[in-house]
């Protein structure tokens, strides 16, 4: 049952990064789209930046949006632990 609940865990996770990538996304446009509270997103979000993820929230001329920062000099771990290099 717990294993369960960390794979549901860390499913969503790579969902919320994939959806930050993509990019135009805000905590509100997350939690409709993966049917979630608002609250979850931001815990997500928080687990994801604890990762190593360099995700910031910037002012766009429709509101917040969440963007994924990528720096060549710096290796991030992956959603599974493994280092990857991160490129733009």
């Amino acid at each position: 049952m717990l294993y369960q609940r960390s794979m549901d865990i860390e499913r969503r996770l790579t969902t919320v990064l994939r959806l930050i990538r993509s990019g135009g996304y805000s905590t509100p446009m997350i939690a409709q789209k993966l049917g979630i509270s608002i609250p979850t997103v931001s815990r997500d979000v928080t687990a994801l930046r604890e990762r190593g993820y360099d995700i910031r929230s910037e002012r766009k001329a429709d509101g917040w949006q969440y963007v994924l920062v990528q720096n060549l000099r710096r290796s991030r771990p992956s959603i599974k632990g493994e280092l990857v290099e991160v490129r733009q």
